[in-house]
C-alpha cells in the first residue's frame, strides 16, 4: 500500500507542477493581452485546487504510514527526519493554502484583471515554495 500511495504522490507532484506553470501562463496572458476571465480559466483553476487537494490527501495518508517520519526526541537532531516530519509537510501545506487562497478569493473579485492578477501572484508564490522544499529535500524536480 505504502508504495502504491507514494508513486501516486510522486506522479500527481509532477502533473501539479504541470497545472501551475499553466495557469500562471494562462495568468500572465490573460494580464498582458487584457482578455476576460474566461470559463478555461475558471476551470484550469478548478482542476488545479482538485489535484492539490487529492494530493493533500494522499500526502497526510503517506505521512502517518510512512518511516521517514518519525516522532523522537531525535527527530530534530537528524535532518532527514526533520525534513520529512515537520519542513514538508508544513511546507506543502502552505502551497497548498496558496492555491487554495487563489481560486477562491479570485473568484469573488469583479474585475478581470484583478482575477488573474490574485492567480498569478499567489500560485507563483506557490510553485516557489514548492519547488524550494522539493529541492530542500536533496532531490531533483524532473
Amino acid at each position: 500500500m505504502y508504495l502504491g500511495l507514494h508513486h501516486t504522490h510522486i506522479l500527481l507532484r509532477y502533473f501539479i507542477l504541470i497545472m501551475l506553470v499553466v495557469v500562471i501562463a494562462m495568468a500572465v496572458v490573460g494580464l498582458i493581452k487584457k482578455k476576460p476571465y474566461g470559463r478555461i480559466d475558471n476551470k484550469l483553476s478548478l482542476y488545479l485546487l482538485i489535484f492539490t487537494h487529492l494530493q493533500l490527501v494522499v500526502g497526510l495518508i503517506l505521512y502517518f504510514v510512512s518511516p521517514n517520519v518519525k516522532f523522537s526526541a531525535d527527530t530534530m537532531k537528524d535532518p532527514s527526519l526533520r525534513y520529512w516530519t515537520v519542513e514538508h509537510v508544513v511546507g506543502m501545506l502552505v502551497a497548498i493554502a496558496l492555491i487554495t487562497v487563489a481560486r477562491i478569493s479570485s473568484k469573488k473579485l469583479n474585475l478581470d484583471s484583478a482575477k488573474h492578477m490574485r492567480l498569478l501572484v499567489m500560485n507563483v508564490v506557490a510553485l516557489v515554495l514548492i519547488i524550494s522544499i522539493i529541492l530542500l529535500s536533496g532531490r531533483r524536480i524532473l
